[in-house]
């Protein structure tokens, strides 16, 4: 297949095709570079060469009640995890002063559980309102389940964005929990969107799911016009129901990015947990189809260290997008 070709069409208007699509995760590892630069071609087209960089602030660690098989925080985890309670306002406010200094555009608040209790959205509130004062920062949201009076809570608050990742495809949902229903993660973005939060939600890869599982993750985000996809690759935590799943290698991390990039087109695809792990030395081509990337380390695993993301981004020719509040304190 012709891949900037099938880029430029893309460009055009064109919706690619399930087959289409199953080609480009299935494509032979010669054909990469010229895939990547189709990819590349399309993001190129609605983003320059501008990166954006997101930093998670753990808010809530542990003592999650539900079985997600992926994660650590989960209540049939035997992983040796930090665990608290949500933190508090100051910590909060901590956390994006060390965003703003590092030129990290949106901050990310994360809270493990079901679903965030009336004090968390409360906390969460009065912090946004002093990070958006002092800082200017983009505030997106991650406290799982939401309500329709949280949702609007957290707008009226100033938050930017909500993230509530799909994770994976409606067929393997059950495989990898049961305590909730992948409807369940719809109708929470559903929310947000008729709340007027901005829609950010994504999958984890190499979760022993089919390669059409994954064309079909891509397509319902396109479907629901989730404005940021972060696309996580597994990082297998011991203790966890997923703990030694080791299914992936650089190459096929850089279709799926590929055609996440080709099926979301104007959408900001963000390179997300496992990224070090997974792409490893292939880390910076990840960037040719990818717009975003996290800065920092995630939720219970470590990231790579801030400067040598910095480099890589320097070394690609790329442009960190700042806030207009760090352009002030870089300009003066």
């Amino acid at each position: 297949m012709d891949w900037l070709q099938l880029a430029n069409e893309v460009v055009e208007g064109k919706v690619i095709s399930d087959v289409e699509a199953l080609a480009i995760i299935n494509s032979e590892d010669d054909e990469l570079l010229a895939l990547m630069n189709g990819a590349f071609a399309i993001r190129r087209h609605y983003y320059g060469k501008k990166v954006k960089l997101n930093m998670i602030m753990n808010a809530k660690s542990g003592y999650c009640p539900e079985d997600c098989g992926y994660c650590s925080q989960s209540s049939k985890s035997t992983a040796p995890i930090d665990k608290y309670p949500f933190i508090t306002k100051e910590e909060i406010l901590a956390g994006a002063k060390r965003a703003f200094d590092n030129k990290i555009g949106t901050y990310c608040i994360v809270a493990s559980g079901r679903g965030p209790t009336r004090k968390d959205v409360h906390v969460v509130s009065e912090a946004v309102a002093e990070i958006k004062e002092k800082y200017g920062l983009k505030v997106c949201a991650c406290l799982g389940l939401l309500k329709e009076e949280q949702a609007q809570q957290l707008k009226e608050a100033g938050v930017d964005r909500y993230n509530h990742n799909l994770n994976t495809s409606a067929r393997h949902h059950s495989f990898i929990t049961t305590t909730h229903t992948y409807e369940d993660r719809l109708q929470t973005v559903d929310i947000v969107k008729k709340h007027g939060l901005s829609p950010c939600s994504g999958a984890i890869i190499g979760m022993k799911e089919t390669k059409e599982d994954v064309v079909q993750m891509a397509r319902a985000l396109y479907q629901l016009d989730a404005d940021s996809i972060p696309v996580n690759f597994l990082h297998a935590i011991d203790g966890t129901k997923l703990a030694g799943t080791r299914e992936l290698n650089p190459r096929y991390c850089l279709k799926v990015l590929a055609l996440f990039r080709y099926m979301n087109p104007t959408k900001e695809i963000r390179i997300s947990g496992g990224r070090e792990v997974n792409l490893g030395s292939l880390q910076p081509l990840g960037l040719y189809a990818a717009n975003s990337i996290f800065v920092g380390d995630y939720l219970t695993t470590a990231g790579q260290e801030v400067n040598s993301d910095y480099r890589m981004l320097e070394d690609l020719g790329f442009e960190i997008e700042l806030t207009k509040q760090q352009e002030a304190v870089c300009s003066s």
